[in-house]
């Protein structure tokens, strides 16, 4: 352990860690646009940058390393002025439809500029760049980008892609190269700070809630873990209105804040109309709704049936990958048990 002066209070921090890290575990909130424990330090934003006794100019405190006896200050006057200066350089090029934004209500750049009381232009900027849709699952807004680049970072270094590039033009763009295709994967929107990155077709989603006023309903979070395949990925369920309005990964194991195309887009059918809600039983060559108790009691019936005429080997079950271990063992158990036959499968395709 080392000392450490913050604010002028002592304590005492680990070795080896970030000024910003060492506060963020004092709880002592130090701004940050570009930063992420699972990155590099970016160095882009300058938000973070804090006082320390004997230098002359402020240092980025997410690339500092803590030292013993060093002296701190992260709100002094100098380090305000200088936080303040650099949102309001973001906001000269930055397209502030808030009101239009799916990051409107947690837009860390509009917190922080709220906090530090940085005002609007009062004017819109014309947006400059083109939006780039050619993503089916995500578009990219460049006109509110305020070129953080963790989506850049984390497409590269955590999903070891590289897809994604500051341009010639000084805009976020895809990369034109076949061999950093894209996976589709979303993090880089779970990622970006604004709302420069966004699920694709929200605007008409957007609309629609306004439409049904559950557009300010209160968003519901429901933490759960991925059905599509054994690697047990944590998700938060975002809930309005009774349906599922976007996934978001949860910051730990096994997925550590990362996500697959499905586990972060395949969400929809949830609220599809076509999803069954009721049995169904043929009645006259046509599908009708039945209560639990009809079903449960018309397979029972013919289950008996075909196995007093044909026996056991006459049935096949078929199970899912996204059943829980133990709704699958129970299933086998079902089939080999009750039915008396090993004719069970399931198909890992999901």
């Amino acid at each position: 352990m080392i000392g450490v002066n913050i604010n002028g209070k002592d304590y005492d921090i680990p070795e080896d860690i970030t000024v910003f890290d060492a506060c963020k575990k004092l709880k002592i909130n130090i701004p940050s646009l570009c930063y992420d424990d699972r990155l590099a330090p970016n160095l882009s934003c300058n938000l973070c940058v804090v006082e320390v006794e004997g230098q002359d100019n402020l240092l980025n405190s997410c690339s500092l390393k803590a030292k013993d006896s060093m002296k701190i200050l992260t709100h002094s006057d100098k380090v305000i002025q200088k936080r303040k200066e650099a949102l309001a350089e973001m906001l000269k090029s930055h397209s502030q439809e808030c009101t239009d934004c799916h990051k409107s209500n947690v837009c860390k750049l509009k917190s922080y500029c709220k906090e530090y009381k940085i005002k609007s232009r009062g004017t819109k900027v014309k947006d400059r760049y083109p939006i780039d849709k050619s993503n089916p699952f995500y578009d990219i807004d460049p006109n509110k980008c305020i070129l953080c680049g963790k989506c850049i970072n984390v497409c590269r270094e955590l999903q070891g892609r590289g897809c994604l590039e500051i341009n010639e033009k000084g805009y976020i763009s895809r990369k034109n190269n076949e061999d950093n295709m894209c996976e589709s994967c979303g993090n880089c929107l779970d990622v970006c700070p604004t709302g420069a990155i966004k699920e694709a077709k929200f605007d008409e989603e957007f609309a629609e809630m306004a439409e049904f006023d559950s557009i300010n309903e209160e968003e519901k979070k429901v933490k759960t873990t991925c059905s599509y395949c054994g690697v047990g990925c944590q998700l938060e369920l975002l809930v309005k209105a009774g349906k599922v309005v976007e996934v978001k990964p949860v910051n730990v194991p096994p997925n550590n804040g990362l996500l697959c195309v499905k586990g972060k887009f395949g969400y929809k059918f949830i609220n599809h109309p076509d999803r069954l809600k009721t049995p169904l039983i043929k009645k006259n060559g046509k599908f009708v709704e039945a209560t639990w108790e009809e079903a449960y009691t018309l397979i029972t019936d013919k289950a008996k049936e075909i196995k007093n005429k044909y026996g056991g080997s006459a049935f096949g079950g078929l199970s899912s990958a996204r059943c829980t271990n133990e709704e699958n063992y129970l299933f086998q158990k079902l089939i080999r048990a009750v039915f008396g036959t090993n004719n069970i499968d399931h198909c890992a395709r999901l």
